[in-house]
């Protein structure tokens, strides 16, 4: 039987609570709660004194206490490192409102994940920024540490509604030239455009030293196409139809998309970009984990 705190993480019962906000105090609620239950309770969860022993850090500032209790090596963290500059650029495309079945659609997901994660950040005075785009940089809020822009950015994302086609390269590249200083680029996508064009559109914020993690999000049945009798594919952003029986063409499709995956992480890995593949039903807090884990620049 599923714990209480566990709900809290998950899509399914967070769509059904009402007004951004509250959904992610709720998801913070239930993060931080399993991370006090967790063997890294008091470490994982207070980033802005600790973070984990990387090769060439001086063993001078590592925290015994904090090895002793969890097993692993963690270092002091200064005041002067502690204040994070983060943007969140969310894909806001149409193909961005796909869902299937009892999921919830990939936008919903997006900014669930990043309020929870922007609510996160401002607890420890960090700054936050927003960027919505589709194929072209549609809104970019700079980021701030002020704990009023918290509102802000909740009621941007909740007002927002998904729109346009894909354009990464020309909407991230309009980005990268407008973050002035740097920052964590943290990028909400389900990535459906030339692989090619990706590749550029984020190398281009490694080129401006910015770090980058990336959230590839996908619906189950993008990856599967486990569809069922369904007899025609629609292009959200197009309209285009293909019609079709997805079991004859299953087999071929699921070896293309794993090719795909393949190439998007084989660039990430080769440009230093912190690649995430996540689903629609996959509960919140192991996102949140994958970027606390990574969430070590200073500024």
């Amino acid at each position: 039987m599923i714990k209480d705190y566990r709900k809290y993480l998950e899509p399914s019962f967070i769509s059904s609570v009402s007004g951004l906000e509250l959904k992610a105090r709720m998801v913070v609620e239930g993060y931080i709660t399993g991370m006090h239950k967790s063997p890294f309770h008091g470490f994982s969860v207070e980033f802005s004194e600790h973070r984990q022993y990387r090769p060439g850090d001086d063993i001078r500032h590592i925290d015994w206490g904090a090895y002793a209790r969890s097993g692993k090596y963690y270092i002091k963290r200064y005041e002067e490192e502690t204040n994070l500059r983060s943007v969140f650029a969310i894909d806001r495309s149409r193909s961005m409102a796909y869902s299937a079945g009892d999921n919830i659609s990939k936008y919903n997901y997006a900014i669930y994940l990043t309020a929870a994660l922007s609510m996160l950040l401002f607890r420890q005075r960090d700054a936050v920024g927003l960027a919505l785009y589709s194929d072209k940089l549609d809104t970019y809020m700079p980021p701030a540490s002020k704990q009023s822009y918290l509102a802000e950015l909740i009621r941007t994302m909740d007002n927002t509604e998904v729109s346009g086609s894909t354009g990464t390269v020309g909407a991230l590249g309009e980005l990268a030239e407008r973050v002035s200083r740097r920052s964590l680029i943290i990028v909400i996508s389900d990535l459906l455009d030339d692989k090619e064009d990706i590749a550029d559109a984020l190398k281009h914020f490694r080129y401006r030293n910015n770090e980058v993690i990336l959230f590839h999000l996908l619906d189950t049945t993008e990856i599967s196409l486990e569809l069922g009798d369904v007899g025609k594919l629609v292009d959200m952003e197009t309209g285009s139809v293909v019609t079709t029986q997805p079991k004859h063409i299953q087999k071929a499709y699921t070896a293309t998309v794993e090719s795909y995956l393949s190439d998007i992480r084989d660039q990430c890995y080769k440009h230093n970009i912190d690649y995430n593949l996540i689903t629609t039903d996959m509960p919140f807090d192991k996102a949140m984990r994958n970027f606390f884990s990574k969430r070590s620049i200073t500024k």
